[in-house]
């Protein structure tokens, strides 16, 4: 079974749909990075990455990933591990995963650009939460409650469709 996202603002699986939002600019065919745009395609999606000292593990047939203070999502297209889980050091720019705010409390990498990945190409396309639908980076985001829903139904073999 398939996730997609419809439009800017609606997320279907099933019989559920979730409001939801994507890219500040929109949906795209030719992301690059740093462009506010969310990639279309069908893509398959990751582990599930959480924060458990503020939240419990969900229930989800995902594995499921704690988040540690030194993980970030390397976005720096000159280094060898664009677009790749990393362990923060300084000279590395990347997006951290241990955040402040409650964004990445739960998030679920979508396969973008990972497998023979191209420099520039976009990087850390994620599945992760909002609470005011604003436009994102890229990612697409849902509410808490909602996105706990989701990963009751999904498995490893769920892919999303972005059109």
């Amino acid at each position: 079974m398939s996730i997609f996202i419809k439009n800017k603002e609606t997320l279907i699986f099933d019989d559920f749909v979730f409001k939801c939002s994507v890219g500040k600019k929109g949906i795209t065919e030719n992301k690059i990075e740093g462009d506010l745009k969310t990639p279309r395609g069908n893509f398959s999606i990751g582990n599930l990455y959480f924060r458990k000292d503020r939240c419990k593990k969900p229930q989800t047939k995902l594995k499921c990933i704690p988040i540690e203070k030194k993980m970030g999502w390397c976005d720096d297209p000159k280094n060898k591990d664009y677009n790749k889980l990393i362990k923060i050091k300084k000279k590395i720019k990347c997006e951290a995963l241990y955040r402040k705010d409650h964004k990445y409390n739960f998030f679920i990498p979508i396969h973008f650009n990972t497998k023979k990945t191209i420099p520039g190409k976009g990087s850390a396309i994620f599945l992760h939460l909002t609470n005011n639908y604003k436009g994102t980076a890229g990612c697409i985001a849902l509410k808490k409650k909602d996105f706990l829903i989701l990963v009751k139904l999904i498995n490893n073999k769920t892919k999303i469709k972005i059109i």
